[in-house]
């Protein structure tokens, strides 16, 4: 791992990005801000999905600071996190309660744009940009990422609305989803 990834936030945003990179885990996340203080056999009912798949959701979830879970009798009821927490999942659990209210077909977007950094060396790759390396010989330089994965990375983050560029140089673009916009705020950390 190199210096730039040693930052505390990056393990969790990459990890936490592939966690929301699935869209039935996407879908549990929305019916939990709809409908907070859900058992897991209520989520599996509402879902249509087996028992330990959803507990396997809810767990992954939960693990990342995205849900709390408290136990009432004998029974294990999940909410989404109170969003008034500091740090990463805070900031992601309050965009995404926003995203979920106001926003036609989140679960695509949302998908989508968590796929950009669901892996550390593009978390990596964004920073550099983000500190002036605007070019792909600075970027290989300022990353020593191999050439291929360079290429790969740059293009997940072009696709994904987070770089662009523009004869052969690189900038940093400002999302226009309130998710994206928290993403590229915890990149750049």
């Amino acid at each position: 791992m190199t210096p730039a990834m040693s930052a505390s936030s990056q393990p969790t945003l990459w990890r936490t990005c592939r966690v929301l990179a699935n869209r039935k885990r996407l879908q549990t996340l929305a019916l939990l801000i709809r409908q907070p203080n859900q058992t897991v056999s209520a989520v599996a009912e509402r879902m249509s999905l087996s028992v330990p798949t959803a507990s396997q959701y809810l767990r992954a979830l939960e693990a990342r600071g995205l849900l709390t879970c408290r136990r009432v009798g004998r029974r294990v009821e999940y909410r989404p996190s109170a969003g008034t927490s500091e740090g990463a999942a805070g900031e992601i659990v309050r965009a995404l309660r926003l995203v979920f209210r106001r926003r036609a077909q989140p679960i695509k977007a949302i998908f989508k744009l968590a796929t950009a950094f669901t892996h550390p060396r593009r978390i990596e790759v964004f920073r550099a940009v983000t500190n002036g390396a605007d070019s792909f010989a600075k970027l290989q330089a300022a990353t020593n990422v191999p050439v291929r994965a360079l290429s790969r990375h740059l293009a997940k983050l072009e696709a994904r609305g987070f770089v662009k560029s523009e004869m052969e140089l690189y900038a940093v673009t400002n999302p226009g989803h309130p998710f994206g916009r928290v993403l590229a705020r915890l990149a750049r950390r």
